[in-house]
């Protein structure tokens, strides 16, 4: 592979042989500075032109607004920040959830009126002995799973949450106070 001039706003970026082939078809696949520094290393002089405007192009947009790496927001914002970010997500997600709830409850109430009213007119008949005996089995089924443990992935999902808001404990509280207030107003 021949060396190219760099373009203006670009930056060299050194390959092997062995990757030009890879990186020559996209030149955007390099995601982590430990892969660019193990290329660069590894280099003989081989070098290939990488257009950062581009590249920059090319990122989601969560890897321009948290960095490639998002670790705990403590490091990256402001105390206000984190707050008013948390806050509005609260907010937003507290409100949707008042609508959809209403909404649900609307959905559940008006359907088991109509029931009743479909039943008491005797447009339908309930047998109640085999809702009765299907309420049995349903308890009995409940008892069983709650004597066992939690299963493996609800315990490794539960300790992804305790650990996210650990380390980010203002936006955690930002977004709690919001979803209250979402769901008052």
């Amino acid at each position: 592979m021949e060396t190219s001039a760099p373009r203006a706003g670009s930056q060299p970026v050194a390959t092997t042989a062995c990757h030009s082939a890879a990186y020559r078809a996209d030149p955007l696949r390099v995601s982590s500075r430990d892969e660019l520094l193990e290329v660069a290393t590894s280099s003989q002089g081989n070098f290939e032109s990488l257009d950062l405007e581009e590249f920059a192009k090319k990122q989601p947009w969560w890897h321009k607004l948290f960095g490639q790496e998002s670790g705990p927001s403590t490091e990256k914002y402001s105390v206000a920040t984190q707050l008013f970010i948390g806050g509005v997500t609260g907010w937003c997600t507290g409100f949707i959830f008042q609508k959809v709830g209403k909404l649900a409850a609307t959905a559940v109430g008006g359907g088991f009126f109509l029931l009743q009213l479909a039943n008491h007119t005797r447009y339908i008949k309930v047998d109640w002995q085999r809702v009765e005996k299907d309420m049995k089995k349903v308890k009995e089924h409940l008892k069983i799973r709650k004597s066992n443990q939690i299963p493996t992935e609800v315990r490794s999902k539960a300790e992804e949450v305790v650990s996210f808001v650990k380390k980010n404990v203002l936006m955690t509280g930002g977004f709690f106070g919001g979803f209250l207030l979402g769901l008052a107003s």
